[in-house]
């Protein structure tokens, strides 16, 4: 784990600024800075910390005014007791490293018994002065260090352990729920081979009858699926209610962002993370990277991001896939919940606090709120016209409709804040999974957890090009079919832990899409056969014939219709109806869907693991607007060192 220091900034605040009232009593971790910092500043600071519910020493951390080594070595000094050696041996079992991390406290045992390193902050200093005053003697058991010493230490002592349990955890504990333990190989290329043979051979010995039997299936399996969605139509969305927390009152909150060959987005991601309405002392920012990523490490030392960034870097151990990524970070998140970013995205500043209200409105049973996603690049070529579309369908429409009938929701990639009790509970991420997020909202519902969705958006970077853009959704495909493998494997207990209703909606969530992109080449076929022929619309030689072409053009044209239609109601909610004549090429952009998923079940047999990463930085124009119906802005670099 890599930590960098931000340089030293000067105080924005008047030296002549009134103290608070309770300045005038100084607490222990102001004490112990006197002589060290002036006493205007620490006045400030302590404003600043009475107002935000911490200690004056992270507002002078995060100000760029002191150095976590050297409030360690206050601290140290103040309360009598040594600093630890940071070069010592640990005394402690790798596997307890996640819960000393946590707790900020490694327990060592000693023959004349427990001797304790302690790295508090903020608050955690007036309680362990308390406690050494009222037993002194403990302080010839302990010593002290940094929080950032501290994880640092831990993280190279526990380092295999940790690495396992970031590739491994999911597929050791609960082997049912990882894509690791699904067949592949020529174990899943020959069953897939033998249903592909008798689907033909059935098809050829008994056309009619195998003809009528596949129409009727999917027709019920379409048009049950394209209900469902066009449902989601007919309920109108909500206004999220502005957030009543007040600052003091705010968690502190982790924000992971997995990067890998994104040194050029660092900018731009470092301006939108700034700019989060959010206390940067209770923003705890991981940036994930790669161990064969020299680029993105090194453009991150040269930017000397701020103290609440920290870089962690993924272990070379298992897939290299992002959501081992986001396992990695996750011990060392500090905060009770935990949202995921993208390298290219740019969040609404205030949509941390929106989530935060979605979960107090929402209760204990919401293990995570899904925001908007929207494309900011829609204009810059065709194929990123139709992915705005398809956004604006999936997250104006049918994502906030799941949510008001509390039915599964399969998460987007990026923008999920999560409970972290509730995280950690459903395993963390399968790192097995390509489509890791889909996956996980599945794993969630399960486990009998609610999924909010609310209208705070963040804009991202859609494709530029068809073959970034098939590669992408490739490899989204494939994660598609590892979740249905995953969870349909004992269709008893998907049916048990979600109940009939929930169940039932999320196999037309999954499979129906997967299903219709499956055919839709061989139904355009037929279709545009007839009309080559000329044989569209004339008399059919027998009933099961008659029903079976009606079948095939009534899904064609109910799918075309359907799609349509939800992507005109996201379009007007959005208030950007003038993109709509780009939907005259649907049935093209279907087609490339088609592609990708025949790709995707070749890759799936082949390499199911592989990560095909999406370039980012190409699009030709980004926004620097709000996009019409949206709070979400061009992030404004926030001065980080204001102590008011």
């Amino acid at each position: 784990m890599l930590g960098e220091a931000a340089p030293r900034r000067k105080s924005t605040l008047r030296a002549d600024a009134e103290p608070h009232p309770a300045s005038r009593s100084w607490p222990a971790e102001i004490a112990a800075l006197r002589g060290h910092f002036p006493d205007g500043m620490l006045r400030r600071a302590q404003r600043r910390a009475h107002r935000l519910g911490i200690g004056a020493d992270e507002v002078l951390l995060h100000a760029g005014l002191a150095e976590p080594e050297e409030l360690a070595a206050a601290f140290a000094a103040h309360l009598g007791l040594p600093l630890a050696d940071p070069s010592a041996p640990l005394r402690l079992a790798p596997e307890q490293a996640p819960s000393a991390i946590r707790t900020g406290l490694i327990t060592e045992p000693f023959p004349e018994g427990p001797h304790h390193i302690v790295a508090p902050r903020g608050k955690d200093v007036r309680r362990l002065a308390r406690a050494l005053a009222e037993n002194p003697a403990r302080a010839h058991r302990m010593s002290l260090t940094s929080p950032e010493a501290l994880r640092d230490r831990l993280g190279k002592h526990a380092r295999i352990p940790l690495a396992h349990a970031a590739a491994y955890e999911l597929k050791d504990t609960e082997p049912h729920l990882s894509a690791a333990t699904v067949p592949r190989g020529f174990a899943l290329g020959l069953p897939l081979a033998l249903a592909g043979l008798i689907f033909f051979s059935a098809w050829l010995f008994a056309p009619a009858l195998a003809q009528l039997v596949s129409m009727c299936l999917l027709s019920l399996l379409f048009l049950c699926a394209m209900g469902l969605r066009l449902a989601g139509c007919m309920i109108p969305p909500h206004p999220d209610p502005p957030p009543r927390m007040e600052d003091r009152h705010l968690p502190v909150y982790t924000v992971i962002v997995p990067l890998y060959r994104e040194a050029v987005m660092l900018p731009r991601l470092e301006a939108a993370l700034r700019a989060l309405d959010y206390p940067p002392e209770k923003l705890d920012i991981k940036l994930v990277v790669e161990p064969d990523d020299p680029e993105t490490r090194d453009a991150i030392l040269r930017r000397a991001l701020p103290p609440s960034f920290e870089t962690i870097v993924a272990p070379p151990v298992g897939p290299r896939t992002k959501p081992k990524a986001l396992n990695a970070a996750l011990p060392f998140a500090r905060g009770k919940f935990i949202a995921v970013f993208d390298a290219e995205d740019i969040p609404d500043p205030g949509q941390l606090r929106a989530a935060l209200a979605a979960f107090e409105r929402g209760g204990n049973r919401v293990a995570c709120v899904q925001a908007r996603l929207a494309m900011d690049n829609a204009q810059d070529s065709w194929i990123s016209r139709h992915f705005a579309l398809e956004y604006c369908g999936q997250f104006d429409v049918l994502l906030p409709a799941l949510a008001a009938l509390r039915l599964p929701i399969l998460l987007g990639g990026t923008s999920n804040h999560f409970r972290r009790a509730a995280l950690e509970r459903a395993g963390g991420w399968d790192p097995y999974n390509v489509t890791e997020d889909a996956d996980l909202g599945l794993r969630l519902a399960r486990m009998g957890w609610d999924i909010e969705v609310i209208a705070s958006d963040t804009l991202e970077e859609a494709p530029v090009t068809t073959r970034a853009w098939l590669r992408q959704r490739t490899r989204w495909m494939k994660g598609w079919a590892q979740t249905i493998m995953v969870h349909g494997r004992n269709p008893r207990r998907f049916l048990r832990d979600l109940g009939p209703h929930c169940a039932a909606a999320a196999a037309l969530l999954t499979i129906s899409p997967f299903a219709a992109m499956l055919v839709h080449p061989i139904s355009l076929a037929v279709l545009l056969g007839d009309l080559w022929r000329g044989t569209l619309g004339s008399p059919a030689t027998s009933t099961v014939e008659a029903l079976t072409y009606a079948l095939s053009y009534v899904n064609l044209m109910f799918g075309y219709v359907a799609a349509i239609i939800i992507a005109l109601v996201g379009l007007w909610r959005r208030r950007r109806l003038s993109a709509a004549p780009v939907l005259l090429t649907l049935p093209a952009y279907w087609l490339l869907q088609s592609v990708a998923i025949w790709r995707a079940l070749v890759d799936l047999v082949v390499d199911p693991y592989r990560w095909d990463k999406t370039e980012h930085g190409l699009a030709r124009r980004r926004q620097t607007q709000p996009v019409k119906g949206s709070g979400a802005a061009r992030p404004q670099r926030r001065p980080a060192s204001a102590l008011h």
